[in-house]
């Protein structure tokens, strides 16, 4: 795994205390230390991961006229179709080697949230698109449930801690497809180094090289997962929040070889964000002598519109 350990969710759902116990203290020292782990025993069955990348490859593979028209203005990205080469990561001015699609929420028994977040975008064309999506959805969300109960015991807080705050949150699921590369690029790579914004993110399809975590020393790791595995990070919210005892660390997925050019790429990040309400609030007891507060109080939802404006997915 090059450095990046791998964890079990069955451990933390079995009846075992002492196996309960040893995911906790495995996920929270991964999470202190390098910000990412490789989970087995999700939610997501096989079958369901099957369907759900063939159907993202039919949606990509339309034409792209076709494509454009699910591109929706007024909505930062954050519903339908966002086309090559529009997101950049922060600081950059390059846009990423990718196109994606979103999934957001399906809110339920709250109107004002339902009015809050833009509707999901059906896809006309493809009838089992969007089915699928909304399971997936679900079953990562179920499975960043637990990871967050996990962290939030080891933080020693309440079990249920994240739970009012994640019911109905601004989660994202995010399809991607890197295109073939079919001339030298110009300063851009298929995702330039960033941190996520959210709490934390689950993502399929890290199972070839591509994507790199940066350890402690500066050094560039590959992230590799099993195909049964989804790799799991810390966010910059998860980490405010900690006042950075959990550590959002850098990622970047680099260009494959020449030789490899004329191939695609998928990967289906699940990005857990809370309802905006969140206080991302420094824990007191992640503060002492040693590790003073080092962040203003904020909103994630006020956190998120910063942080959409630097992607240049919103305006000022």
């Amino acid at each position: 795994m090059s450095g990046v350990p791998s964890v079990d969710l069955q451990d933390f759902v079995s009846e075992d205390p002492k196996r309960k116990q040893k995911f906790i203290t495995e996920i929270g020292n991964a999470f202190e230390h390098i910000g990412f782990v490789a989970l087995g025993g999700h939610f997501l069955s096989d079958g369901l991961v099957d369907d759900l990348y063939g159907e993202i490859k039919n949606f990509f593979n339309l034409p792209q006229e076709t494509k454009d028209t699910y591109e929706i203005k007024g909505v930062g990205g954050q519903r339908g179709y966002t086309s090559f080469g529009k997101e950049h990561a922060k600081g950059r001015k390059e846009g990423d080697l990718k196109e994606f699609w979103h999934f957001g929420q399906y809110v339920v028994d709250d109107s004002r949230l339902k009015a809050e977040y833009p509707d999901n975008v059906v896809v006309t064309e493809l009838n089992k698109f969007n089915p699928i999506g909304k399971e997936t959805y679900r079953m990562l969300e179920k499975t960043a449930q637990y990871v967050l109960r996990a962290l939030a015991l080891h933080l020693h807080l309440e079990e249920n801690y994240f739970d009012r705050f994640i019911k109905n949150g601004n989660s994202i699921l995010r399809p991607i497809h890197y295109p073939p590369i079919t001339h030298e690029p110009r300063n851009a790579v298929r995702a330039a180094a960033h941190g996520d914004i959210n709490l934390i993110t689950l993502l399929m399809g890290a199972h070839g090289r591509g994507l790199q975590v940066m350890n402690r020393n500066g050094k560039w790791l590959d992230a590799v997962a099993q195909p049964n595995q989804l790799m799991i990070n810390v966010g910059d919210m998860l980490s405010r929040l900690t006042n950075n005892k959990l550590k959002s660390t850098i990622h970047q997925v680099v260009n494959p070889p020449r030789e490899l050019w004329g191939t695609s790429r998928y990967s289906i990040p699940f990005f857990m964000h809370p309802i905006s309400e969140m206080p991302l609030n420094c824990l007191d007891n992640c503060i002492d002598g040693n590790n003073p507060k080092a962040f203003e109080d904020i909103t994630a939802g006020e956190f998120l519109h910063e942080r959409l404006i630097e992607l240049g997915l919103i305006k000022e």
